[in-house]
């Protein structure tokens, strides 16, 4: 026989197995702690929670949560998928339907049979069929990080109010956690800020400078030498051209080290970008941008900005080019962006080559925007990258 038990307190066969989900609730949040790398904490959330309520899939849902009739979903980290499964999937949910229901109220909803609630809208084309429901936010001071979302429990049950009284306590966990990665990749990301300006400055001031006096001490060298010395002229002169290009391509390096900030307005940032490049390299740019398009959505209008950043900044250090062409075209539908120049090119298929370039950043910067990328480049004629944003 079992001793009677006083009221409020778990009969002495369930205490045992609520001790081991405490244990690996406070596992999970320790270790979720632990970790300052944002991506990983992502991950390390969505995998918590699945394995704390036992359920087959699990994601979580980061983005924009302030339009509240339109939530822009940034990022979706999954858990459950195999890469084959994934790649049947014709897009992420869009904040739409149930998921959108826990963006909207910010409140834990629970379903037995999803397809019976008047708040699904179906799956994606591609997406796995899931039954049962539970979605929690994340949630912080005056913010939302993200919305935990976990469908079918593994042994076919429902959810029930232990798991979701799990999910709660361990989406509060990971709202400190989030946050603490954000402040350390801040820190982080202010440290290489703060050494990449001081080693620009210390090229600037120190190396050219020093490369200057050499190239000055030539020059009068050349001056003083003997008439007929016209070997030693030239072997000079090819001396004070080197120096000169050393001095460019420092600058240019400086170009691309000087941290800078989108202005928030594209029409300004592009023009900015414009004037450095050109001050620093001496090569014209003919800029064709409208007038009016403010209006842009601020992720779009930075991905332009950090493209043509890129692209100016590979022209710099690569191209050799006499003259640059950077168009952006709006319409109703699209954004286009190019960035052309007439310089040495190179063989768009030698991956060292792609991956110096940088061009496999701007590649998932546009397709992160479900955009498209296409760079058009041959040895001796140019190259020219062009990218197309939908709005």
């Amino acid at each position: 026989m079992t001793s009677p038990t006083s009221k409020g307190e778990l009969p002495a066969f369930e205490i045992e197995p609520a001790n081991r989900t405490l244990q690996a609730l406070n596992r999970a949040a320790l270790a979720i702690a632990s970790e300052l790398d944002i991506e990983k904490v992502l991950q390390l959330i969505v995998d918590s929670a699945r394995d704390l309520a036992g359920s087959k899939y699990g994601a979580l849902a980061v983005g924009d949560w302030r339009e509240v009739n339109a939530p822009d979903v940034q990022r979706f980290v999954t858990s459950g998928l195999s890469n084959h499964e994934i790649s049947n999937i014709e897009h992420w949910p869009q904040g739409m339907g149930l998921l959108g229901a826990v963006i909207h109220d910010q409140e834990t909803i629970r379903v037995d049979a999803v397809d019976s609630d008047a708040r699904f809208l179906g799956f994606p084309e591609g997406h796995p069929v899931m039954h049962s429901f539970l979605g929690a936010p994340i949630l912080g001071a005056n913010e939302t990080f993200g919305n935990l979302y976990l469908a079918d429990k593994v042994d076919g049950t429902s959810f029930t109010d232990t798991d979701q009284q799990l999910i709660e306590m361990l989406a509060a966990h990971a709202a400190v956690a989030i946050q603490n990665a954000r402040l350390y990749s801040q820190v982080e990301r202010l440290a290489i800020l703060e050494e990449r300006s001081r080693i620009g400055m210390d090229l600037h001031d120190g190396v050219i400078q020093s490369i200057y006096a050499v190239g000055l001490t030539l020059e009068s060298a050349r001056l003083s030498l003997p008439p007929g010395a016209e070997e030693s002229d030239a072997l000079l002169d090819t001396a004070v051209g080197g120096l000169n290009e050393a001095i460019r391509d420092i600058r240019n390096f400086i170009l691309d080290l000087r941290p800078r900030r989108f202005p928030g307005e594209i029409h300004l940032g592009m023009q900015q970008l414009v004037r450095e490049f050109q001050a620093n390299t001496m090569v014209p740019v003919e800029l064709t941008i409208p007038e009016r398009i403010s209006e842009l959505p601020l992720p779009l209008a930075r991905a332009i900005y950090l493209t043509t950043q890129e692209a100016l900044a590979n022209i710099a250090r690569h191209a050799r080019a006499k003259g640059v062409s950077v168009s952006l075209i709006c319409t109703d539908n699209d954004v286009d962006l190019s960035v052309t120049d007439d310089g040495r090119g190179f063989d768009p298929e030698a991956e060292t080559v792609r991956i110096g370039h940088g061009l496999a950043n701007m590649q998932a910067r546009a397709e992160g925007l479900n955009g498209s990328f296409v760079l058009r480049s041959l040895p001796g004629q140019g190259t020219s990258v062009v990218v197309k944003l939908p709005r």
